[in-house]
């Protein structure tokens, strides 16, 4: 474990050598392989949330309607539930062929192919009940694709490739969510014969064209090997020493059965409670609000592009260009920073940043319709959420324990979801009653409590914190830097 105290990060010190040397694990296929599942990863997120947004508004949907059904993305918030199920539930026939890890990954990325294929084939304007239950059905298929891979990640390698791992996933993940977003709009725009009447055709190639691109998770899930387990064995002895003395007063069926939930579902959450004591109620306060402006913010983004006047070209352009290359410098720079200054500056800095940018979007909507504009506003935002979501990786991460890595980090990852995806759901109903510009500015107001728990948070020393799994060169997640 590393320190705690407010000297720099070890990886900070090394020479030109030391990055160099360091700069080659990204040429490993273990490292490689990560941006491929990466890709894999993101692309169904906007699917069902940003890009479905636009579609939504061209049929023309009304913001509320729109508001309300972002909440389909809930289905992220909640994956905690089933985690534990992935985590340790064989499936038949899969389990047996590809190993634990990959049969959920095949499993789930089939599913969402066949999502997105249904909802290829509906069309809001004549029913939007296929096309939300489609969605649904999409949103818990990548939920359960986000589990194993998670869990696929942090069994494939040691503590000492981990930082290499998430910085190939989270590129990945972005170029990704920049296919389905700016991609679909493009391909759309592509088949679409006029931009002054909607037309479904577009669409439905758009949603079949992703569909096809999941087939790059699917052949990397196919060609790569299974990871060893680390702490099965372990986990094994601790699940026959609970069921051994459940056994004294229950049948030995119910005791094994009770063993198994225990360790499964009960023992990820207890261990982060003891570790942390009163102080993980801050921890998870953090984690829940720490994304709040964003996410309030994005579901209107699209829907605020349309009303605009931008059309799918110009929002796909600025999107494709703009957006891609300042999201990969700020995940870079978030990176970096959070090495050279620690971990929880950069949270704090990554925080000021995606509020300061939302107050952009306010002056944008009085602006009016200039492409040059949208360039400045599309590309300070993704910038900021590039560091910020660097630093918070980085934080989730350094907060799970060895042994609980999969099921803790769903944990974290769907409190880090469910209050914003409830706030977002209103969000077309208070633009309805106050307009963009103060919509917008209400967001930014959103991260100010977000500075707070920063700096609280970073106060938090953990009980026992050699339990805890920091990428290497970064401190823990309870120090300053």
């Amino acid at each position: 474990m590393t320190s705690t105290g407010d000297s720099a990060p070890a990886a900070a010190r090394t020479g030109w050598r030391g990055w160099a040397d360091a700069a080659r694990v990204y040429g490993e296929p273990t490292v490689a392989r990560m941006l491929l599942l990466g890709f894999s990863a993101g692309l169904p997120l906007l699917l069902v949330f940003g890009t479905l947004s636009f579609w939504l508004r061209e049929a023309g949907v009304d913001r509320t309607t729109i508001g309300f059904l972002s909440w389909v993305a809930m289905a992220y918030a909640f994956k905690w539930v089933w985690a534990p199920l992935v985590d340790r539930l064989p499936l038949p026939l899969l389990t047996r062929a590809l190993g634990r890890r990959r049969a959920w990954l095949l499993l789930s990325q089939l599913a969402i192919i066949a999502a997105l294929c249904a909802m290829a084939t509906c069309d809001p304007q004549v029913s939007l009940r296929p096309l939300v239950l489609a969605a649904v059905a999409l949103a818990f298929a990548s939920a359960t694709q986000d589990i194993a891979l998670d869990a696929y990640r942090i069994e494939s390698a040691g503590v000492e490739r981990q930082a290499a791992m998430a910085a190939a996933y989270q590129t990945g993940y972005r170029l990704a969510m920049i296919w389905s977003g700016a991609g679909v709009l493009w391909i759309a725009a592509r088949f679409d014969p006029s931009e002054a009447t909607y037309e479904q055709a577009p669409w439905m190639v758009a949603y079949l064209a992703m569909a096809a691109s999941m087939l790059v998770g699917v052949l990397t899930v196919l060609l790569s090997p299974e990871p060893a387990a680390r702490t099965q064995e372990d986990a094994r002895a601790e699940e026959r020493a609970l069921a051994e003395r459940l056994a004294r007063r229950l049948p030995a069926p119910l005791a094994r059965l009770g063993a198994w939930i225990h360790h499964a579902a009960v023992n990820p959450f207890a261990e982060f409670v003891r570790r942390y004591r009163w102080h993980a109620l801050l921890v998870l306060a953090l984690i829940a609000v720490y994304r709040v402006s964003d996410v309030v913010m994005g579901v209107m983004a699209n829907p605020f592009y349309r009303d605009l006047g931008y059309t799918k070209d110009e929002v796909a352009a600025v999107s494709k260009v703009y957006g891609l290359v300042m999201t990969l410098v700020g995940v870079g720079l978030g990176g970096i920073l959070s090495m050279r200054l620690g971990v929880m500056r950069v949270l704090f800095l990554g925080a000021l940043l995606s509020a300061l940018t939302n107050l952009l979007f306010s002056w944008l909507a009085g602006h009016g319709h200039d492409v040059g504009a949208l360039i400045l506003v599309v590309a300070a935002d993704n910038l900021s959420a590039g560091i910020a979501s660097s630093a918070f990786i980085a934080y989730l991460s350094g907060l799970t324990h060895v042994s609980y890595s999969a099921t803790q980090y769903a944990l974290f990852t769907s409190v880090m979801l469910l209050l914003p995806k409830f706030l977002a759901g209103f969000s077309g109903w208070v633009v309805d009653q106050v307009g963009y510009g103060w919509f917008f500015a209400g967001t930014a107001l959103l991260g100010l409590p977000v500075l707070a728990l920063v700096w609280l948070a970073g106060r938090v020393r953990p009980v026992g914190g050699s339990t805890t799994r920091p990428a290497p060169g970064e401190v823990s997640p309870g120090g300053t830097g």
